[in-house]
């Protein structure tokens, strides 16, 4: 597999392809609109011309325009990145593991027997 890798060229490599959790949200809701609206003018349309395959088309259009519009992660998709927290490390030492909480209340209630 990496000598697939190897004959991918550096232009294409260095494409950015990720985006950020509001610009999916974006996405999101863009596709949705524009697939409502030509839905609405597919059926209108299809009504008027009594051609039912006139409303597929017109849906099949917008699918398409939607899917160019919110597929790829263009530019708009990336302005809101997440600022990670860094990582821990930890070590071998009981002094760098984390501390387990004890229950609510400080002490384990047993159940009575009936």
């Amino acid at each position: 597999m990496d000598f697939l890798k190897k004959l991918v060229p550096d232009f294409i490599k260095n494409i950015p392809c990720h985006m950020d959790f509001d610009g999916q949200r974006r996405a999101e809701k863009t596709f949705q609109v524009i697939i409502l609206l030509f839905a609405a003018v597919g059926f209108v349309w299809g009504y008027i011309c009594q051609q039912f395959s006139q409303t597929i088309y017109i849906l099949i259009a917008g699918f398409l325009l939607s899917c160019l519009l919110s597929l790829p992660p263009w530019p708009i998709y990336r302005h809101k990145p997440l600022k990670w927290q860094p990582s821990r490390h930890y070590g071998d030492s009981e002094e760098n593991q984390p501390q387990s909480s004890p229950a609510v209340g400080g002490k384990s209630k047993k159940k009575k027997p009936m």
